[in-house]
């Protein structure tokens, strides 16, 4: 039977748009929205054979629909222009892949799918509607069915009243009664799927319904009896048409939509251009072997040979039912030779290939996601692409097979994972080197960590291996959930059958060796960005690695004892708003608290909600407690609340048994600008500007006979400006170490700088981290709650007595829109996507960061280097003071008490000489038996 695919290709353009994050070409276009269609496309090609096909899109203006009802999808957003600028290259993407294309005015794609299907059915074919658009269930019957590829749903008959609870032909009386949001029809009020399903379970139709309304009981029968007069008009609404007239887009009916040959010298152009680098490397293999002598009769997308002008419906039945070898891919995907290792035989002849090997991918499989506590299930490798073994040693239950002794097993591969003359590589490799240390194996010889080579290339991207294996080859990966389960079902994966733990495990390493190679290949072509691979991310993984095993001692009790004074703090600002609201009420609900606010109190609406409602954020709240009491205990009892919970009540609980102290994990590949990121727990958030966010602090303590040296940069982003910009003011007032903010009033506001007054070094304050971050006048106008026209002023005085900054940021946003990218000192590129984008916010957001993340990375970096520095002054110098933590521009180092004078004087020395900038580094140290006591 001959086969129709129906591509409901405005459907699958929003998915597309919607399921993968930024992604640009080099230029910054937005490439999302086009990357995702074409991905769909590919796998329809693999997973839906076709005799014909038809991708339809909605067409621009209005239709019927909206001359029925004027508000018929008024609730929806205009299209943003991100997905705006795509739609013409989807349209070229979608002819050359030689699908044929169809755009009707005054109907929706759905109307045009549904009239095909129709006459597809009426043809005796098999239509297909790829979609996830549920009101197309209304076309499905013997002939006609929905495959969704975003989800691998099928729904024939059965699975349409699997899924709603009505039979297809009950769809469209479904939809009437319950109403559709998403395209703003109204329904019965209160009458959802349940009540919408079981009404016509009772009556079977829509009219039989309207005819027994009177019997129909309860608030939700009212709501049947007044919407009777709307009905008629909703059911039209949602009702797709089969009878559109496609005479003008096809004259010879569904025999015009033959599927036609690739244009893979458009393909080719569209995907250098974009930059699709696996798709580039298939249309250049198509385009060589087409030039080839005997090359093989052009295929259509699915493989089957082209169908003739004079193709009929008995011919595309003959083409369906030859077996016709489906086109190879350009680049064949790699064929893969996966083992699982439960021999000694199998084991000795993979460990000659680890010794012989040049290098050698690497992962585990474990108990648990904290690296600190977790335990080997099982170890995979890889040596070459498309062969992996996987070794399984401690898997449990009735059908696993006997695995080899893990003691044993461990020790005969201990040489060679210590051995740093055998180079191994992996994705996120410091986690794996946590699991081998608490095996008490020092992994050693690691030369390349995928993770890593990603991030340099492109920060603002993701970074997990299933992202990464997708976009660097093209490959879609077993992910955890499908072998181990999700949520309150997910299974250990020493509870995972081993025939399916190797062929994920395995995947993992071979997939990590691909992934090495390409990225690898790629920095080679950028050597400033090598640099920073080799001599700053790979070295900085390593102290970082050292820094987590060694943790921060915590001394519980003392938490445990604040955790109790602020509940007993809580209790009382509980109070304090009872009295103040004049009644008791849920200090946590949004709703109780509008009605105080703004019902009972009369409080002024600051701003609303998306649905219309006052707004009780944090912003109102805050902009509100200058003015009223109650706002104020709100503000207090929340910020003591996150305390309490996020840290007093949880860090006790956090320290590991073994150890005694608290092991953070330092993220490396999160934050676009090169900062680390903390957590489990997170280190870097622990408010101190209130006296209990200190005293957290103060739980964080020296071991007997030891002192904690905090060492941290002063000002180091406004040193930075001052390099970057040159600018001469400030070039000399960190040269001759003069206070910045007073050396910045004193240039502002026109006095000595003996004259500045607390006031205007506050003001000078602001306005010089406040540009650095693109403050406008607006911005600066809120912090020093002063008028916007004196805060203008201010900046314009500021721009005019440190014109190298103005001129800086002019200079930076234009180098931002040409290239898409800012570096740097060091050489880090900083993409922004949103840099061209014809949203002016957006542009404008990206625009400040801009300006911003130079000094952000370059702050990053330093701090990076100086980790570098110490660690390796300790290591060489055999002290014993180790390096415990980071947070943003500052380390903290355990140090025995006989070390503490050393490392106060030359601490701050190595820091200041980790790089030459063109004002002095300087860092500040402070000494005492806690971190606060050491800040």
């Amino acid at each position: 039977m001959p086969t129709l695919l129906l591509i409901d290709g405005s459907s699958y353009l929003y998915r597309a748009f919607h399921a993968i994050r930024e992604l640009s070409a080099p230029d910054g276009t937005p490439t999302n929205a086009l990357y995702g269609f074409i991905n769909m496309l590919k796998k329809l090609r693999q997973t839906t054979p076709a005799d014909y096909i038809a991708c339809v899109f909605d067409a621009k203006g209005k239709t019927f629909r909206d001359d029925l009802y004027p508000e018929y999808k008024a609730n929806r957003p205009s299209m943003p222009d991100e997905l705006r600028v795509q739609i013409a290259p989807i349209h070229e993407a979608v002819t050359a892949f030689g699908v044929p294309m169809l755009i009707v005015d005054g109907v929706e794609a759905d109307d045009v799918i549904g009239t095909l299907a129709r006459q597809a059915a009426a043809q005796g074919m098999t239509a297909i509607m790829s979609t996830g658009d549920k009101d197309m269930a209304q076309l499905v019957d013997g002939h006609v069915r929905i495959e969704n590829s975003m989800t691998d749903e099928v729904l024939d008959e059965a699975g349409v009243f699997a899924k709603f609870g009505v039979r297809p032909d009950q769809i469209v009386d479904f939809l009437t009664l319950k109403g559709d949001a998403v395209d703003n029809v109204p329904g019965v009020p209160k009458c959802g799927d349940k009540t919408a399903a079981k009404w016509l379970a009772e009556y079977d139709s829509l009219d039989a319904i309207i005819a027994n309304a009177d019997s129909i009981k309860g608030v939700v029968g009212q709501n049947l009896r007044d919407s009777l007069d709307w009905l008629p008009k909703a059911k039209e609404l949602v009702t797709i048409k089969t009878d559109v007239d496609l005479a003008t887009e096809l004259p010879n009916g569904i025999a015009d939509l033959a599927p036609g040959a690739e244009d893979w010298q458009t393909l080719k152009a569209m995907f250098e251009r974009y930059n699709f680098r696996t798709w580039l490397r298939e249309a250049e293999t198509r385009l060589n072997t087409a030039a080839a002598p005997a090359a093989a009769p052009a295929g259509d997308l699915f493989g089957k040979p082209l169908a003739t002008p004079e193709s009929n419906v008995e011919a595309a039945s003959a083409i369906a039912t030859a077996n016709v070898p489906t086109t190879q891919p350009a680049e064949a995907p790699v064929e893969r030779h996966y083992e699982a290792i439960l021999t000694g035989a199998q084991l000795d002849a993979w460990l000659a290939r680890l010794l012989a090997a040049d290098v050698v991918a690497l992962d585990t499989e474990t108990t648990s996601l904290d690296p600190m506590r977790a335990k080997i299930v099982g170890i995979s490798f890889s040596v070459t692409p498309g062969e992996a073994a996987y070794l399984p040693l401690a898997h449990r239950g009735t059908e696993a097979p006997e695995q080899l002794p893990f003691d044993a097993t461990l020790a005969k591969l201990k040489p060679w994972l210590e051995s740093s003359e055998h180079k191994k590589l992996g994705q996120n490799l410091k986690y794996d080197q946590h699991v081998f240390a608490n095996h008490g194996i020092a992994l050693a010889g690691i030369a390349d960590d995928t993770l890593l080579m990603s991030y340099v290339l492109a920060s603002h991207e993701r970074h997990n291996m299933d992202d990464l294996a997708m976009r660097e080859l093209g490959e879609t990966t077993i992910k955890y959930e499908d072998v181990a389960g999700k949520g309150a079902k997910q299974i250990g994966f020493d509870e995972v059958g081993v025939d399916t733990a190797t062929a994920y495990a395995a995947e993992d390493a071979d997939i990590t060796l691909r992934l090495a190679h390409s990225l690898s290949a790629r920095l080679a072509k950028q050597p400033q960005l090598q640099t920073l691979y080799r001599e700053l991310e790979m070295p900085v993984r390593e102290v970082l690695f050292t820094m987590e095993r060694n943790g921060m001692l915590v001394d519980a009790d003392r938490l445990n004892r604040q955790s109790h004074a602020i509940g007993l703090k809580l209790i009382e600002l509980e109070q304090q708003a009872y009295e103040l609201a004049g009644q008791p009420f849920n200090l946590g609900s949004p709703k109780q608290i509008g009605e105080i606010f703004f019902e009972k109190l009369g409080l002024p609406v600051i701003k609303k909600t998306p649905k219309g409602a006052p707004s009780t954020d944090e912003d109102v709240l805050t902009e509100l407690a200058k003015d009223f009491p109650l706002p104020k205990v709100l503000l207090e009892n929340r910020s003591l609340s996150k305390l309490k919970s996020t840290y007093t009540d949880k860090l006790p609980t956090m320290v590991n048994p073994d150890t005694g102290r608290v092991h953070t994990n330092f993220s490396q590949a999160v934050a676009a600008t090169g900062r680390l990121s903390s957590n489990d727990p997170n280190l870097q958030n622990i408010p101190i500007r209130t006296a209990e966010g200190r005293k957290i602090r103060e739980a964080f303590i020296a071991p007997p006979g030891c002192k904690l040296v905090s060492a941290d940069y002063s000002q180091i982003e406004l040193r930075i400006m001052a390099h970057l910009s040159g600018d001469k003011a400030l070039l000399k007032a960190f040269a001759e170490g003069q206070d910045i903010h007073r050396a910045t009033a004193s240039e502002v506001f026109g006095v000595s700088p003996l004259e500045v007054s607390s006031e205007q070094r506050r003001y000078a304050k602001t306005i010089n981290f406040g540009l650095i971050y693109g403050m406008s006048a607006f911005g600066l106008a809120a912090a020093l709650e002063i008028d916007r026209s004196a805060a203008k002023t201010f900046i314009d005085r500021y721009f005019a007595q440190f014109p190298g900054v103005a001129a800086y940021m002019e200079r930076t946003r234009v180098q931002a829109r040409e290239q898409g990218y800012v570096e740097t000192v060091f050489g880090r590129r900083l993409w922004l996507p949103e840099i061209r984008s014809s949203n002016a916010g957006r542009r404008a957001g990206a625009e400040r960061a801009a300006i911003n993340a130079p000094m952000q990375g370059t702050a990053a970096d330093l701090i990076k280097r100086a980790m570098i520095a110490v660690d390796a002054w300790l290591t060489e110098a055999k002290l014993k003071s180790k390096l415990v933590l980071q947070v943003h521009d500052e380390l903290v180092l355990e140090v025995p008490e006989d070390e503490v004078e050393l490392i106060r004087v030359e601490l701050p020395k190595k820091m200041a000489q980790i790089a030459e900038l063109a004002v002095p580094l300087v860092a500040e140290v402070g000494v005492g038996d806690n971190w606060d006591e050491a800040h």
